[in-house]
């Protein structure tokens, strides 16, 4: 993998799309939901910004991965929910509205979070003697400009020309996971001679990483003794991530396309689980119903 035009430019500029576009879909009543439900969202934080690093991290040390892909493993780990996991949400009839308000705070989050814990596994799993570096304070800025801006401007949007933005908002929801699949295909067409390297260096990983939080965020929200729609939500919000928002911090911000492998093989991998889990999760409730 090489940085270029697609890393250095059109990656972060459909990120910002993307993010602009679940700011077209988010009213300041819908942060009321972290008060409204304080149980639940403190169970999806948990399981999302705890838990799902410390599995990434152990994963990481359990199949020995090479630096590179071990630090890759973190930042998909770090990657907040998106419009993805809202999809999968709303097939299962889960709870919706949680797993929106879950997205829009994590994503209002990670621009501070991913920078001070990749910075820390970098130094972890590969030590001083490496050429890249990821400067704190300055990947906080860039992360800001391409997430937390453009999904207040589309809040802005919202509040202003609701119909206007109702229509572009339909469009950048279905263009944020039709773009994932076609960023992954241009990849994967690109390093063809490569993909099996790939997985066979992150495949298994990304693999177990995924399942494992899939069933954890929603045995967490269970043991909480939250209802099953919530429970539903948690699990896609710990499941599934922003493999846009992965790929710009390894291959724009970092500039090491070895660190893009695991968000490539991780973004395959959870549309797959995704639906499998969500096709048991509505099997469930018909038998139940």
């Amino acid at each position: 993998m090489t940085a270029d035009l697609l890393t250095q430019v059109i990656l972060p500029l459909a990120l910002f799309l993307i993010m602009f576009g679940m700011g077209l879909s988010l009213r300041p009543a819908d942060f009321k939901n972290v008060l409204a439900s304080p149980k639940a969202m403190g169970i999806g934080l948990i399981g999302q910004m705890l838990l799902l690093p410390l599995v990434a991290f152990f994963i990481a040390l359990a199949f020995k991965l090479p630096p590179e892909i071990a630090v890759g493993l973190m930042i998909i780990a770090l990657a907040p929910g998106g419009a993805t996991s809202n999809m999968f949400t709303y097939l299962s009839k889960g709870d919706v509205s949680l797993s929106i308000s879950l997205t829009a705070v994590v994503s209002l989050i990670a621009p501070f979070s991913i920078p001070i814990i990749t910075a820390l596994s970098m130094t972890y799993f590969m030590g001083n003697a490496t050429e890249f570096s990821l400067p704190i304070v300055k990947t906080i800025i860039q992360l800001l400009v391409i997430t937390v801006i453009p999904v207040a401007l589309g809040m802005l949007v919202l509040a202003r020309w609701s119909q206007i933005a109702a229509k572009i908002e339909h469009v950048l929801k279905w263009f944020s996971v039709v773009f994932l699949f076609f960023i992954i295909a241009l990849i994967v067409l690109k390093n063809a001679d490569n993909m099996m390297n790939f997985f066979m260096q992150a495949g298994l990983a990304t693999l177990v990483l995924n399942i494992a939080v899939l069933i954890l965020g929603v045995y967490l929200a269970k043991w909480a003794k939250l209802s099953e729609a919530q429970s539903t939500s948690i699990g896609f919000e710990v499941g599934i991530q922003n493999g846009t928002l992965a790929l710009v911090v390894a291959g724009t911000l970092i500039g090491n396309s070895t660190m893009m492998i695991p968000a490539v093989t991780y973004s395959l991998l959870m549309f797959i689980t995704g639906a499998a889990f969500a096709m048991l999760v509505t099997r469930r409730k018909g038998r139940t119903a």
